[in-house]
């Protein structure tokens, strides 16, 4: 029979009991978005003003596409993971976790909105 003590038990887990899960993954992308951010900044500002027809044109190649969707989709799992722990930090009880349903709805829309107007311009 093995006996954990209290401190056994609680190495490396957080409040929430995900250990330092959520902070590796905040972690990793926030070290992603920090290299594909500025690129894809630069390419939305280089479409941005421009005619409709060169905007699409922009966006239809693979390099921009590829990385639109993956800024897209990094971003919004960063939002949802970094406000889910906000939440998590300052509420309890039924708010919070109708507030945590709220913001994961919320990225997944956005994610599923903007990667459907990229795959109607790309195709």
């Amino acid at each position: 029979m093995r006996y954990l003590t209290d401190r056994k038990r609680a190495v490396g887990k957080g409040a929430a009991h995900m250990g330092t899960e959520n902070h590796w993954y905040m972690s990793v992308s926030a070290v992603a978005l920090a290299f594909m951010m500025p690129i894809w900044v630069y390419l939305f500002g280089h479409a941005l003003g421009q005619s409709h027809d060169a905007v699409v044109a922009t966006f239809a190649r693979p390099f921009p596409a590829i990385l639109t969707g993956l800024v897209l989709f990094v971003s919004m799992r960063h939002f949802a993971k970094g406000a889910t722990m906000m939440i998590e930090d300052y509420l309890h009880g039924f708010i919070r976790r109708v507030l945590i349903i709220l913001t994961y709805s919320l990225s997944y829309v956005i994610t599923a909105t903007g990667m459907y107007a990229l795959a109607r311009i790309a195709l």
